[in-house]
């Protein structure tokens, strides 16, 4: 039952995350990790034409691979080697020399898996487009309002409501430039 996988999934990432903070605030990480799952739940509900498990599982550890000790073998084996692969093409390559290639590097791997590793991102960035941080320059902002657009523009056959929903968003983020 996919409860039993969101919450499997959760308690993996609570361990994980344990000490990391969302960016900006004094929430711990879940807030953020819980938001992705959200979105893409919500996306199922609008139209379920997709695989809800593996999307939950992906949107839920997103950030393990990039942000903690976490192992690309431990996720192939406490989940799956599809959900494995799919954390894998949403972390950026740390190897690359800018922040700009990382991330293109990393939207090309996502657009050549399946929708629901997508449609992840998407609700990602969603769920970023929040006040950005009050030391953020507006370059910065600037930036990851780029970024969004591209997101949505590269990833635009993955989900229809995340991809309208994401562009509400990009729209919206628009008053702090």
């Amino acid at each position: 039952m996919i409860q039993e996988i969101y919450q499997s999934a959760m308690k993996f990432a609570g361990e994980k995350h344990k000490s990391q903070k969302v960016p900006g605030t004094e929430a711990n990480y879940l807030l953020h990790i819980s938001n992705v799952a959200m979105e893409v739940m919500v996306a199922h509900q609008a139209k379920g034409d997709f695989d809800l498990e593996l999307s939950i599982q992906v949107a839920i550890l997103h950030d393990t691979l990039e942000d903690t000790e976490t192992t690309y073998e431990e996720l192939a084996q406490k989940f799956s080697e599809r959900v494995a692969e799919g954390v894998l093409a949403l972390t950026k390559n740390a190897e690359l020399p800018s922040k700009k290639e990382r991330m293109a590097d990393s939207l090309k791997r996502v657009a050549l898996l399946e929708k629901e590793v997508g449609l992840v991102k998407l609700a990602d960035r969603i769920t970023n487009l929040q006040k950005p941080p009050a030391h953020w320059s507006i370059e910065k902002i600037n930036g990851y309002h780029q970024e969004a657009k591209l997101i949505n523009q590269v990833l635009s056959n993955k989900n229809e409501y995340l991809n309208n929903r994401l562009a509400a968003k990009i729209e919206e983020y628009e008053q702090y430039l």
